[in-house]
C-alpha cells in the first residue's frame, strides 16, 4: 500500500507551547487550532468576532476536553487592536512558541481599514506585520519559536506599486490587489528569516499555502462555487502544509511549503517554491520600509549576537 504524506500523525506532543492563531473562527485557521490544541499547545484563538471566536474555543473543548484554549479579540484591520491584542499576551505569557499568521480577507468589495489601508492589503499584509513586530521580542525569547504566514497561489499575480498600496489612483482590481498581498506575505517572511539570521535568532520565518481547499474565505467569488467540487480539497487537508510548516522538525527558516499534487491544488504538503518575483529583497526591503513607517511598528535593527 502506498504510504501517505506528512499528516497530523506525524505531529509530536505539543505540551507546554503557546502558539496564536489568527483567523481560526473557521476554515484552516480553525483547523490549525484544533490540531495543535489536541496535541496539548497551549492555543490563542485570534479573531475579529467575538461570538465566533468563543463559539471557536468551546468547540475545540467539546472535541478534547484537555484543550488549553482561549479565544482573544483581534481585528489586524485596525492597528489599535493588534497593539491591544499583543500587549496582552506579552503580559500574560512568559513564552511564545508559534504565530501563525493565517487570517485574512480574499477580493472583497473595494474598501479600507480603520487606518487607511486598502483592505487586502491592509489585513493580509499591514496587520500581520504589525502583530508580528510586536511580538518578536517574545518570539526570540522562545527557544525553537516560528512564524508561520499563510500566503497563496495568487501571489504569482502579484506586482505590488509601493506607490499606490491603497490603490488611490490606479482603477481597483480586487484579484490583482488580493495577489498583491499574498505575495506581500512572501517577501515579510523573507525579509523577516533574513533579520532572524542576521541575529544568529533561535527564531525562523517560514511561509505555507493552501493550494486549492474550499473555505469561507472565498465567500466573494462565484467561480469557487462552481469549481470547487471538481478542484477543492477538504480544510483538514489545506491545513497540513501550515501544520508542517509550524511543526515539522526539519523546516528551515525561508521554507515555503504547499500540497505535493498537480499545481500545487491538492496533497500532502512538501516543501514549493514560491516565483521569482517574490524573491526579490529589494522590493521585500522596500516594503518593509513602507510597512514600518505606515503601521508605526518598528523591528530591532539585526545585530549579530556575536557582536
Amino acid at each position: 500500500m502506498k504510504e501517505k504524506g506528512w499528516n497530523t500523525t506525524s505531529i509530536t506532543d505539543q505540551s507546554g507551547r503557546v502558539a496564536i492563531v489568527t483567523g481560526s473562527t473557521s476554515g484552516i485557521g480553525l483547523e490549525t487550532a484544533r490540531v495543535l490544541a489536541s496535541k496539548g499547545a497551549a492555543v490563542i484563538v485570534a479573531a475579529r468576532d467575538g461570538r465566533k471566536g468563543q463559539q471557536a474555543a468551546a468547540d475545540i473543548h467539546a472535541a478534547f476536553p484537555e484543550a488549553q484554549v482561549m479565544f482573544r479579540e483581534l481585528d489586524l484591520a485596525d492597528l489599535s487592536s493588534v497593539r491591544r491584542f499583543a500587549a496582552g499576551v506579552s503580559a500574560d505569557y512568559d513564552r511564545l512558541d508559534l504565530l501563525i499568521n493565517n487570517a485574512g480577507v480574499m477580493v472583497p468589495p473595494y474598501g479600507k481599514t480603520k487606518d487607511g489601508f486598502e483592505r487586502q492589503i491592509g489585513t493580509n499584509h499591514m496587520g500581520h506585520f504589525a502583530l508580528t513586530g510586536l511580538l518578536v521580542a517574545h518570539l526570540k525569547a522562545t527557544r525553537g519559536s516560528r512564524v508561520v504566514t499563510v500566503s497563496s497561489m495568487a501571489h504569482k499575480a502579484g506586482r505590488i506599486d509601493l506607490d499606490d498600496l491603497d490603490w488611490e489612483r490606479r482603477r481597483y482590481k480586487k484579484w490583482q490587489a488580493y495577489g498583491d498581498s499574498k505575495i506581500a506575505n512572501l517577501y515579510f517572511t523573507y525579509a523577516l528569516q533574513k533579520r532572524l539570521a542576521m541575529e544568529v535568532a533561535d527564531t525562523i520565518a517560514v511561509a505555507a499555502h493552501p493550494g486549492w481547499t474550499a473555505t469561507e474565505l472565498q465567500r466573494h467569488t462565484l467561480s469557487a462555487s462552481l469549481l470547487n467540487p471538481l478542484f477543492a480539497q477538504t480544510i483538514a487537508m489545506g491545513a497540513l502544509p501550515t501544520l508542517r510548516a509550524a511543526l515539522d522538525p526539519d523546516a528551515e527558516g525561508g521554507d515555503y511549503y504547499g500540497p505535493s499534487g498537480f499545481a500545487e491544488m491538492r496533497g500532502y504538503p512538501v516543501k514549493v517554491a514560491s516565483n521569482r518575483r517574490s524573491r526579490d529583497l529589494e522590493i521585500a526591503e522596500r516594503l518593509w520600509e513602507v510597512s514600518e513607517a505606515r503601521t508605526g511598528v518598528t523591528y530591532p535593527k539585526p545585530q549579530s549576537r556575536a557582536a
